[in-house]
């Protein structure tokens, strides 16, 4: 399971991504979890199964599902509450949700 976050530039969802490894490793769960800035979505895109967006970039949602939906990865807005206290695991969780289309 491939999950890609998008921000601004890419530094603000590091942590969040630690956090979500570090989730994800205490639940068993083989994944690779990366994040990257808004200009470079497009070319990471295609290694993904589904790709976050971190609520500073919301704006691309629109954008992005429909390149998304085209390539069968689900795209969304990070929850900004979960965003904000960096809950790593509910992050997943909604990553997981997505991928599995439910």
């Amino acid at each position: 399971m491939n999950i890609l976050l998008c921000c601004s530039a890419g530094m603000s969802t590091s942590l969040l991504v630690t956090k979500m490894e570090k989730s994800a490793q205490e639940q068993g769960i083989d994944c690779t979890i990366w994040a990257v800035g808004s200009s470079e979505v497009n070319k990471e895109m295609e290694k993904a199964n589904v790709i976050l967006l971190g609520p500073q970039v919301r704006y691309l949602l629109s954008k992005l599902e429909k390149s998304g939906k085209e390539k069968g990865i689900p795209v969304a807005t990070i929850n900004p509450m979960f965003y904000g206290l960096c809950n790593g695991e509910e992050v997943l969780k909604q990553a997981i949700t997505l991928i599995k289309g439910e």
